[in-house]
């Protein structure tokens, strides 16, 4: 049986776009998307978000579709388009039946070649990203994350918010968009993938003449990694329910080869029902609902740390304890059993998580924006397998010590 690597396919346009394919054997629908390399992180603070605006601002019309007309395009065909900006790319997707993927095709190179960016236009979406961003403020399980990578990353563009502040979004122009899609909306940092029912000669082609007129564009200075982040425990008061509390520390990024073990050392800890913390600080002291871990891993670094949210009155028992899991597993590493267990647990997740299209689309999207050689399942699966006993123990050594950890609470005066 194939592990998909047989049915991957790439081909690098002349004019620099990267195009990547996987045919997906028995299924009717096809995702398609196509990912532009600017993000958060490539902003100045004066500009924080203008990456996240230009996004929307794609939506409100081009100079062959209304907005009306783009949102109607493939949702009367029974599929979807979507979108999102992140710290290092802006993407761009589609999911439709197989034989709807040339129009699919269409409208998503009518987006990125083609919108008008009207300040009319922009005057009014600017209050939508307000309103945006005040629902991040009004929701604490999403603000505490945007104040710990504020906190943790000090003064880095990691630190920075995806969508901006009120002040930054209120100063931004149609020009100052404009000159930003013109800019960095090319074809040197363009990557179109397409998984499903799809053929990589007939996307190749495809992609072609949609983007005949796309010429190369500017390489992205390669993002720092950060100098050092920050340690300690940090209380923003706010009045609510729960005190809301991340601990995180500094991880290495995508390509380092220490990611394998963090991912495990992470499932252990905090993935699901059978995890330590889920274990320990809900079934057995009754101090929370929610408790898990979390990893982001971009290209000059990433992060690593544990989430809970608990009763104001509980707060310093429920720290403590997530303090002393972080601490046993950094002094001990994780038992024999345990790293094959988990093992278990991430290879099956893995497996369990390409069943659909728009999973694949997003493999292979992610090969070409951390500048990776396509990769098999079986070949994933075996650096899994490939992490000992002593990578797990150097790596929760050095990553999973509390004492290297920001801890930020958000939450009521205790």
């Amino acid at each position: 049986m194939s592990d998909g690597s047989d049915f991957m396919a790439q081909t690098f346009l002349d004019n620099g776009i990267q195009v990547l394919t996987e045919h997906m054997p028995g299924v009717r629908s096809a995702a398609v998307g196509i990912w532009v390399r600017q993000g958060s992180a490539h902003e100045s603070m004066a500009d924080a978000g203008i990456s996240h605006m230009l996004e929307h601002m794609v939506f409100k019309g081009t100079a062959r579709r209304t907005a009306g007309e783009i949102a109607v395009a493939l949702e009367g065909l029974g599929g979807s388009l979507d979108a999102y900006t992140s710290r290092e790319h802006t993407s761009y997707q589609a999911r439709v039946l197989d034989e709807h993927l040339p129009q699919a095709m269409d409208v998503l190179a009518d987006l990125i070649t083609g919108p008008v960016i009207a300040q009319r236009d922009l005057d009014l979406e600017r209050e939508v990203v307000r309103e945006e961003i005040a629902q991040v403020d009004d929701t604490p399980d999403d603000l505490i994350f945007e104040l710990h990578a504020e906190q943790l990353w000090g003064g880095h563009p990691y630190g920075r918010s995806i969508l901006g502040t009120h002040r930054s979004v209120e100063g931004m122009t149609a020009e100052q968009l404009r000159a930003l899609h013109r800019k960095r909306y090319r074809a040197k940092s363009l990557i179109v993938a397409a998984a499903g029912h799809v053929q990589h000669d007939d996307v190749v082609e495809r992609v072609e003449e949609l983007f005949s007129g796309c010429s190369g564009g500017d390489t992205l200075d390669r993002i720092d990694p950060p100098q050092s982040t920050s340690s300690g425990v940090v209380h923003e008061t706010r009045q609510s329910e729960q005190t809301h509390i991340l601990f995180g520390t500094g991880v290495p990024g995508h390509s380092h080869p220490d990611r394998y073990p963090l991912v495990l050392l992470s499932s252990a800890l905090g993935s699901g029902m059978s995890s330590r913390l889920f274990q320990r600080i809900r079934e057995e002291l009754a101090l929370c609902y929610s408790v898990y871990t979390y990893q982001s891993f971009y290209s000059a670094s990433g992060v690593s740390g544990v989430y809970l949210g608990t009763r104001p009155a509980t707060a310093e028992k429920a720290a403590n304890a997530v303090r002393e899991e972080l601490a046993q597993v950094a002094k001990e590493g994780l038992e024999e059993d345990e790293i094959e267990r988990v093992k278990q647990q991430v290879k099956g997740h893995v497996m369990l998580s390409l069943e659909s299209s728009g999973s694949r689309l997003h493999r292979l999207a992610g090969f070409a924006l951390n500048n990776e050689p396509l990769t098999g399942l079986n070949e994933l699966l075996s650096k899994i397998d490939a992490v000992t006993g002593d990578d797990v123990f150097r790596v929760a050594k050095e990553y999973f010590d509390p004492a290297g950890h920001l801890e930020l609470r958000l939450g009521p005066e205790c």
